[in-house]
């Protein structure tokens, strides 16, 4: 590939003009006025087969331009946290699409409502034929939900209750500042860039740069814990008034999946986890401490790793893709040439990376802040996958497009898979295989130990804000409880604050934003198992699964693609083997 890759992504070719933009404007108005129009359209009397088709066949485009909407909001905002003016719009945008929710609220009233004759007269049309299942799924959720009248109630709210919370959160990581003393100079950090600096190889930073994160987090505690039980009782009256007893109901039924299924995951983690201890203490004994603290878990071994340059990662990301899926390679090529990714190191983006796709244009934005580490370049893989996932639905008509979370990390922790395996294997010396083993290894533990403690934790402050409210105090407890219990009681410090700090908690959009990423990681492992025995059949068959994601439960997915039954322990534990193996390789690299 070419060298001196843009590291700023370019949204002009998406709407010229940033916030500011006149074409982006123009394009809310005739959104907006379209929504209306659709909206007053929609009337409560039964309709017929032929209304109800051409309002679906509408509110997917409407739905397309609402998505390129918040999609280039959130990359303005995500870029530069003081741009008020996209603020505002996010606002703008939040309110049109409640107008998207009751449309498409009183439409699933229509389905729910037709006789049995009329809906297999429906759902039998040609036009409906890619999207089945997501037609029969919302008529059947529709039974679950109050009236389109209380539905729409409880949306037109959310602006300004449920989702301005979770706003609120932005506005707190935005005007942070996190002093941080390097090399003798003090200097003010963002919150993206300190979080960078607690991956660093050099301990004495890391455990400066830690206290003084948890200190700026304990001082924003008070508004965070507001936001966080807000959000929590904004979410447990919805579902009260539903008549949904379980938390879980929800984020369950979002990611297509059973208890049982998050249950055999879960269970088949938590005996394995010995394993992962083994490699903690190891870790430990290796930098030459007793336990490891919270910001050493996932800081390298050595303080002279050396930096990846992001022309470097390019090509490296681009060369692994090239062995096991030609086709991701050049569209990842493509995601280079044409600037669609943000990567600059600078004052003033948030923390975080994301993926995030643009239904009209057809494209894709990567958002992350590139500091060269190991770590910079799985994320930069991890986002591309995301993108690549998109892609290959483009085609599909957009209900067909709504993949769940859980399914939408498969493709990025496979990117990422790849890229990491085939970058230990093709380690030149044993410092830097061992390096990259270690990197790699670290991956597992955030899956199994670092995710389980944030889903412990929402569980568990879920049951006790049905009391009430909690107190920061609490907060801190349950979180490092919960720290405790799924790292085995390994570690010697934890992270209190972590409940205030993660923005996934914040995220109104997918309520228990953790074990998805658990169920991608293992279900990736089972993906790249066949990716390497079938060679260059699997590229195919791969692409055929991610393209039935937004149109199957995960159960039928695995079964169907894979031929596997995710209720049973078998399959996790045989993907837990592939990450343990990784482990028993590192232990005897490193004996004495």
């Amino acid at each position: 590939m070419a060298t001196k890759l843009s590291q700023v992504w370019d949204l002009d070719s998406i709407f010229p003009g940033g916030s500011e933009s006149s074409e982006f404007q123009a394009f809310l108005e005739t959104m907006e006025k379209d929504l209306k129009q659709l909206h007053d359209q929609i009337h409560g009397n039964e309709a017929s087969v032929e209304e109800v088709t051409t309002w679906i066949l509408e509110v997917q485009e409407l739905a397309k331009r609402s998505r390129q909407a918040g999609a280039f909001l959130s990359c303005l905002s995500a870029q530069n946290v003081k741009d008020a003016k996209a603020k505002q719009l996010l606002g703008t945008v939040s309110q049109t699409r409640t107008i998207l929710e009751a449309i498409l609220t009183n439409i699933d009233d229509q389905l729910l409502n037709m006789p049995e004759e009329q809906w297999a007269t429906f759902i039998a049309q040609d036009v409906f034929t890619e999207v089945t299942h997501p037609l029969l799924e919302r008529r059947l959720r529709a039974k679950e939900k109050l009236s389109p009248r209380e539905e729409t109630l409880i949306q037109k709210l959310a602006v300004d209750g449920y989702h301005a919370w979770g706003q609120l959160y932005d506005t707190i990581v935005g005007r942070m500042k996190i002093a941080v003393e390097e090399d003798g100079k003090v200097e003010e950090l963002s919150v993206g860039q300190a979080a960078n600096k607690m991956s660093s190889g050099n301990r004495e930073l890391r455990e400066h740069v830690s206290q003084k994160w948890e200190e700026a987090w304990a001082n924003e505690a008070d508004l965070c814990s507001d936001a966080l039980n807000h959000l929590a009782g904004y979410r447990l009256q919805v579902y009260g008034e539903r008549g949904w007893e379980q938390v879980l109901k929800e984020p369950l039924e979002i990611n297509r999946m059973t208890q049982e299924t998050l249950d055999a995951m879960w269970n088949t983690i938590t005996e394995n986890k010995p394993k992962f201890v083994q490699f903690l203490d190891r870790k430990a004994e290796l930098l030459g401490i007793e336990k490891l603290s919270w910001h050493d878990v996932f800081a390298p071994l050595s303080k002279d790793v050396p930096e990846v340059s992001y022309d470097e990662a390019a090509d490296i990301i681009v060369n692994q893709f090239e062995q096991l899926t030609p086709k991701m390679a050049e569209f990842t090529k493509e995601a280079f040439a044409k600037s669609w990714i943000e990567a600059e190191s600078r004052a003033g983006k948030r923390p975080g990376g994301f993926c995030t796709s643009f239904p009209l244009s057809k494209e894709s934005r990567i958002f992350m802040t590139y500091a060269g580490t190991a770590s910079n370049v799985s994320t930069l893989a991890h986002e591309l996958g995301h993108a690549f996932h998109q892609h290959v639905m483009n085609d599909l008509p957009y209900l067909a497009q709504g993949y769940a979370m859980n399914v939408a990390e498969t493709a990025s922790t496979f990117a990422e898979m790849v890229v990491a395996d085939a970058t230990v294997k093709n380690a030149t010396t044993k410092e830097e295989h061992l390096t990259l083993l270690e990197d790699k290894i670290s991956r597992s533990v955030a899956f199994f130990m670092n995710i389980h403690s944030r889903f412990l934790f929402e569980t568990r402050f879920y049951e006790e804000r049905k009391n009430g409210l909690v107190s920061v105090t609490r907060l801190n407890d349950l979180m490092e409880e919960a720290q405790k219990e799924a790292f085995n009681n390994s570690l010697g410090e934890y992270h209190p604050h972590f409940w205030a700090s993660k923005l996934h908690f914040y995220i109104t959009g997918v309520p228990f934003y953790n074990f998805p990423y658990t169920f991608g990681y293992l279900f990736s492992m089972g993906i790249y198992a066949l990716a390497l025995k079938e060679g260059e059949g699997f590229e195919e068959k791969y692409i055929n699964l991610l393209r039935d994601t937004g149109r199957m439960r995960v159960e039928d997915l695995a079964m169907k693609h894979l031929h596997v039954d995710l209720t049973k322990p078998e399959f996790w534990q045989e993907a837990v083997d592939l990450a343990a193996a990784d482990v028993d390789e590192f232990l005897k690299l490193t004996e004495k």
